[in-house]
């Protein structure tokens, strides 16, 4: 008869918590962007994917680390005020 593993929680493979996965998303956001930096594009269309970007990742964090993701109203709420204040950057960038 087989020994049971001395340690279960290594006895099967486990998917990474809501955190783990809200901080491998930040991070593969943040090597876009820097990637996105690189490519030879018009100025203006850099500007508009580094802003879309910040705007997936201020996403990422509302919902997974200030936890508003329990709460649609309020991440609806803040994903609207963020995304009008990046569109006035945009257009501000533009003028």
């Amino acid at each position: 008869m087989p020994a049971a593993s001395s340690f279960p929680k290594y006895a099967r493979r486990r998917l990474p918590n809501a955190l783990t996965r809200a901080w491998l998303t930040l991070l593969m956001l943040s090597v876009a962007s820097a990637l996105l930096t690189v490519l030879p594009i018009p100025p203006a269309a850099l500007a508009g994917g580094i802003l879309i970007l910040a705007l997936a990742k201020c996403r990422v964090i509302l919902a997974r680390y200030l936890d508003l993701a329990n709460s649609p109203t309020w991440l609806r709420g803040f994903t609207m005020v963020t995304t009008g204040f990046a569109i006035i950057i945009f257009v501000l960038y533009l003028i």
